[in-house]
């Protein structure tokens, strides 16, 4: 891979993923970590987030922003736990939230409300209710009949504002990624501006500017610079009028393309960041909201082979994941880079990875060692983002734990769940 730009903190060394290594013995270790070890410890599936990878990814990212005067806010639905937001505080950086669950995620963490932006295509009152009480710094309209109910609402008097545009450009990536143009639910109509802007000043909001988020695992520079564009043709129409002179901020998203295998291609972010901060004067700011691209390079997925099938054509290999703690290859075909734990000099063979639900789901495939055997475990790179905070109970699953790696130490982010976790709320 290419080590210019931000390629260089998540760069792919001899097969394996950044944080990744083989000890003398072949064996996997993990954040300084021998894989079997966190395995023995915490049991598998089980989720490592390594945090100097994930530090490596954040100083590149912000260091990059901060050279084009670009501000930086972390999408919290990549993944969020009170861990993650604690060891974000220090940095320059801000926490996008897109439900209650998230803003009391990073309360918990007393990571500071002003950094807070509160997104989402339909908040709930209780949401609205907490924009309105100060509890987030901002607050993203997604809609006319939101900026009615924020208006209903005496106390949203003078609350920070922006407006998330559907600007129409659609991003070449997934359709169920993809949140911009005809086929998506997101965001305001450029037709249904000016109403939002009346709406907007009818309730006394103070509007900051203007937003709009593609889609995600987007490897080409040229959609974030025409959804800027967009932006900027609309924040004219905004300063057409006098109430909204002040608002100077556009805010073109995330969905920076991350490699998910050693050998695939990734969005050069500080190139794409210098080709938006061209395309934008001076006087404007320009916001990113990375999620993907801060955290998925720094998790492992740890499994553990129950069974190994052979068919006339393929070869199974049977873990003790599932959809249930990765849905993504089963939602919009997303893949990862998968190795086995234990060094082997067996002949590779292709075999498909699947996990242990009540479906056919595949979670992979990969050239395996032909030795693999039940008991072997398996690593799967880049799940840092929109794994555990996907995963779900489906065959009444607990959920894996998250663990953090750093320093040669394992602490619980998140403990795994019991079986009476998943039965709580049964009646």
């Amino acid at each position: 891979m290419p080590s210019s730009g931000l390629k260089s903190f998540a760069r792919w060394r001899d097969g394996l993923a950044p944080g990744h290594e083989r000890d003398a013995s072949g064996t996997l270790r993990i954040g300084g970590i021998a894989a079997h070890e966190l395995a023995q410890r915490f049991d598998t599936p089980a989720l490592c987030i390594d945090l100097r990878v994930l530090d490596d990814a954040l100083n590149a990212l912000l260091s990059a922003a901060r050279a084009h005067e670009i501000g930086v806010s972390y999408a919290g639905k990549a993944l969020l736990l009170p861990g993650l937001a604690r060891h974000l505080q220090p940095y320059d950086i801000g926490i996008d939230v897109s439900s209650l669950g998230e803003l009391v995620t990073v309360e918990r963490a007393a990571f500071p409300a002003a950094r807070v932006t509160l997104h989402g295509a339909g908040k709930s009152a209780a949401e609205l209710d907490a924009a309105c009480e100060r509890r987030v710094g901002r607050i993203v309209a997604d809609s006319l009949d939101e900026l009615r109910a924020l208006g209903n609402r005496t106390r949203c008097a003078g609350v920070e504002l922006l407006l998330r545009l559907n600007t129409g450009i659609e991003a070449h990536t997934h359709e169920f990624v993809r949140t911009a143009g005809d086929e998506s639910k997101f965001g305001i109509a450029p037709h249904e501006l000016d109403e939002a802007l009346a709406l907007a000043r009818e309730m006394g909001a103070r509007l900051r500017g203007l937003h709009a988020h593609i889609g995600s695992q987007i490897a080409d520079a040229a959609p974030f610079v025409a959804n800027a564009q967009a932006l900027l043709d609309a924040l004219a129409r905004v300063h057409a009028q006098a109430a909204f002179a002040d608002a100077d901020t556009i805010v073109v998203g995330g969905g920076f393309g991350v490699a998910m295998h050693a050998d695939e291609s990734e969005l050069d972010i500080a190139a794409t960041l210098a080709a938006i901060r061209a395309a934008v004067p001076a006087n404007v700011r320009v916001e990113i909201e990375p999620g993907r691209a801060a955290i998925a390079a720094a998790g492992t997925s740890l499994y553990r082979v129950l069974a190994i099938k052979r068919f006339e054509r393929r070869r199974y290999a049977i873990v003790d994941g599932s959809m249930a703690d990765n849905p993504r290859p089963a939602l919009y075909g997303a893949s990862h880079h998968i190795v086995p734990v234990r060094a082997s000099d067996a002949e590779p063979v292709a075999t498909m990875v699947s996990g242990r639900s009540c479906e056919n789901d595949r979670l992979g495939e990969a050239m395996l060692p032909a030795d693999l055997r039940a008991g072997d475990l398996l690593a799967f790179c880049t799940t840092g983002a929109y794994t555990y905070s996907m995963a779900s109970n489906y065959n009444r699953f607990p959920r894996p734990p998250v663990i953090a790696l750093g320093a040669g130490d394992a602490a619980l982010w998140a403990r795994r769940e019991s079986l009476e976790d998943v039965l709580r709320a049964d009646t």
